[in-house]
């Protein structure tokens, strides 16, 4: 398996992403999709990608916010997804409808070579949380723009804003061990809730009118499944399965009821949407 060069601080996350972690994304593709659906819809609104752009989509994983940005821009336009993760761009160009003016780049975008000023648009859905020096990679990305361009991306807000996570998560330290608290400016799914490091970050890498948007949505862990399909969701990915994944059959197993327990409340007949809180961020070149 080929593995992208990278910025050296950014070797642990390039090694996640390109063994089993980034795997498990690659393998729930369909159903990811699915749970995120109505974070992409929000993004895609707010980025408002037109005929003829050209986009970078950074952290675009298995492409599905690639393969929408492309239908946008056309045949007169391109789309460039750029991820780290050999796995998630492998299912990427698997399941991007042929024809499309999109192309995909095994790469960190900290040091990738972008033609300047050639890009009219940057947008990720959660793909710019795990730089380990998010200002020098937002510059980088910014040179690719053009003085007219704009960037749009969704990051997650605090983690006690998010049962999504942190319901299941909650249920498994009544018998796991709690995961290692990060640093606040460590890479990870919540490095970017801080509204005034985003607006730090973001102006030391040039950009200006900077605009973070608080969305609230309902996510359906079970995708239309019911109840089971939730508990096993919170198994298979997320900070409940990284709690999970060194345990013993019977502690997963007691944190597999404690799971069903705590998410049982939520359920809506299939459904089992949970509260889930994001940014929106939108900036432009100084």
């Amino acid at each position: 398996m080929q593995i992208p060069v990278g910025h050296d601080l950014n070797a642990d996350q390039i090694a996640y992403w390109n063994g089993p972690g980034g795997q498990r994304w690659a393998d729930r593709q369909q159903t990811q999709d699915i749970v995120l659906a109505p974070v992409s819809e929000i993004l895609i609104d707010r980025a408002n990608g037109r005929a003829g752009e050209r986009i970078i989509d950074v952290g675009c994983g298995c492409g599905t916010t690639s393969v929408s940005l492309a239908q946008k821009v056309g045949s007169s336009g391109h789309v460039l997804g750029i991820d780290i993760s050999a796995p998630m761009l492998a299912r990427a160009r698997q399941i991007a409808p042929a024809g499309l003016p999109l192309h995909f780049a095994l790469a960190d975008a900290t040091v990738y070579p972008f033609q300047p000023e050639s890009f009219d648009l940057l947008v990720s859905r959660f793909g710019v949380m795990f730089f380990a020096d998010p200002a020098l990679s937002f510059a980088n990305l910014r040179r690719a723009l053009r003085p007219s361009g704009r960037l749009a991306f969704a990051c997650w807000r605090e983690p006690r804003e998010n049962p999504f996570f942190m319901a299941p998560l909650q249920a498994v330290y009544k018998h796991a061990p709690r995961l290692p608290q990060p640093e606040p400016e460590e890479p990870g799914p919540f490095s970017f809730a801080s509204e005034q490091r985003v607006r730090r970050i973001l102006s030391a890498a040039g950009f200006q009118e900077i605009a973070m948007e608080a969305c609230d949505l309902s996510l359906d862990l079970a995708v239309g499944r019911g109840l089971d399909a939730a508990v096993q969701s919170a198994l298979e990915i997320g900070p409940a399965a990284r709690a999970l994944a060194e345990q013993s059959p019977d502690v997963v197993a007691a944190a597999t009821n404690s799971i069903r327990e705590a998410l049982a409340p939520f359920a809506r007949r299939e459904a089992v949407p949970l509260p889930a809180a994001i940014w929106i961020v939108t900036a432009r070149p100084t």
